[in-house]
């Protein structure tokens, strides 16, 4: 068996980026970009009120000013203001040339046309132009997984089109005998499907797009004919399931006889350690536990990176933990790297906390849907007090947006 991180490393050696299209910029979020934003233009492009009130330009001493038109968004006044004249000015419309200054509304005395004893700080309530961004910033660098600020961004610079990484394209293969799909009748020794459903959601949170197949039985010729069917159109097939060493495990042997060239046999990795991983033809396989917990969480150590890899996410957060404090104290860790379902908390003192959840049995979804990460022990770790600093690895990416 290899650790986590070598298997980590073997799994990503073994992919490449993925070709780039040009998407709407409605369309782009999550997406990952393949190509930098940089700005076309000052933003703002020009100087701009910041408050509803009147330009001019400044004086040191109260003075009475000619108003002699206005400036709104949009609409600009279009002369030059000469001393002793003002304008009327809204939020976000132009200053003219002349003026330097703005006073607002509120405390505005307006006689008419005349605008009495105005006076206000040099450069008061104007945004400069490229104060936000100035032309030719690199505003988003290439690599970047797009949230929803960053298309504000985007569309601020007038971008209506990015190139981003095609999504990767992943098909799940799941199955048994004793598998069946819910809403369908399982006789008495039968159980629903769950873990595809779960696999699927990692997946699309990660950036690709995810179809699951119904679950296939316990044959070699059925598995055959689906991976068959459907390695073509999948950059990534994931199996569930039948890795293990049981008679009825048939899932590798399958591949084997398609020409599967293994990379990762094992991970010393609880759970999860009949992971495994490597290429048919053009495509990469990765197999999962069947236990749905096992399954979820090494799709999580290995898919999400894998995923990154092929969408060249930069900088890459897959592997990323947070800093937090235990809740509980941790027994003594075993031979293999352990991955426990944790809850998260803000303690009194406003510090992230965890606790790792009582019953780690990898079958158990219930404990599965209690956790928010996964509490990082090392091989042959000792026990851990309550309070010590240890490392949660999120569920999501958003965890550090």
């Amino acid at each position: 068996m290899i650790s986590v991180a070598q298997a980590q490393a073997r799994l990503c050696a073994g992919a490449a980026p993925l070709p780039v299209e040009s998407i709407a910029l409605s369309a782009c979020l999550g997406r990952v970009l393949a190509a930098p934003i940089v700005a076309r233009r000052d933003q703002p492009p020009f100087d701009a009120s910041a408050m509803d009130g009147y330009a001019f330009a400044h004086s040191a001493e109260p003075q009475d000013l000619r108003l002699v038109g206005e400036s709104a968004a949009g609409r600009p006044f279009s002369g030059v203001l000469q001393p002793g004249e003002a304008i009327r000015i809204s939020t976000g419309a132009a200053i003219p040339d002349g003026a330097d200054t703005v006073l607002i509304q509120e405390n505005a005395r307006r006689d008419g046309d005349v605008l009495r004893a105005a006076i206000s700080p040099l450069g008061a309530h104007i945004r400069s132009r490229g104060g936000d961004f100035s032309a030719s910033a690199a505003l988003l660098p290439s690599g970047r997984r797009l949230g929803p600020n960053d298309l504000v961004l985007a569309a601020s610079a007038g971008a209506s089109h990015l190139s981003v990484r095609r999504r990767p394209r992943l098909t799940i293969l799941g199955g048994g005998d004793e598998i069946v799909a819910p809403g369908q009748t399982p006789s008495p020794a039968q159980i629903f499907d769950s873990a595809s459903f779960g696999i699927a959601a990692i997946a699309a949170l990660w950036g690709a797009e995810a179809t699951a197949l119904p679950p296939i039985p316990d044959d070699p010729a059925a598995i055959i004919a689906a991976i068959t069917e459907i390695q073509q159109s999948a950059d990534i097939l994931v199996l569930i399931g039948g890795a293990s060493v049981g008679p009825h495990d048939h899932a590798r042997p399958a591949l084997a006889s398609l020409g599967l060239e293994l990379a990762v046999d094992k991970v010393a990795v609880r759970p999860g350690k009949p992971t495994w991983f490597g290429r048919l033809g053009d495509r990469l396989v990765l197999g999962l536990p069947g236990n749905p917990a096992s399954a979820m969480v090494c799709a999580r150590l290995f898919l999400a990176p894998l995923l990154e890899t092929l969408l060249a996410t930069a900088p890459p957060i897959a592997h990323q933990t947070l800093p937090v404090r235990l809740a509980a104290p941790l027994p003594a860790n075993g031979p293999r790297e352990h991955y426990r379902r944790a809850q998260l908390s803000i303690s009194a003192e406003a510090v992230l906390t965890a606790r790792s959840l009582e019953n780690q049995d990898s079958s158990l979804v219930s404990v599965l849907a209690d956790s928010q990460g996964l509490l990082v022990q090392a091989a042959n770790a000792p026990a851990s007090p309550a309070g010590e600093l240890a490392r949660l690895l999120p569920w999501l990416p958003q965890a550090f947006a």
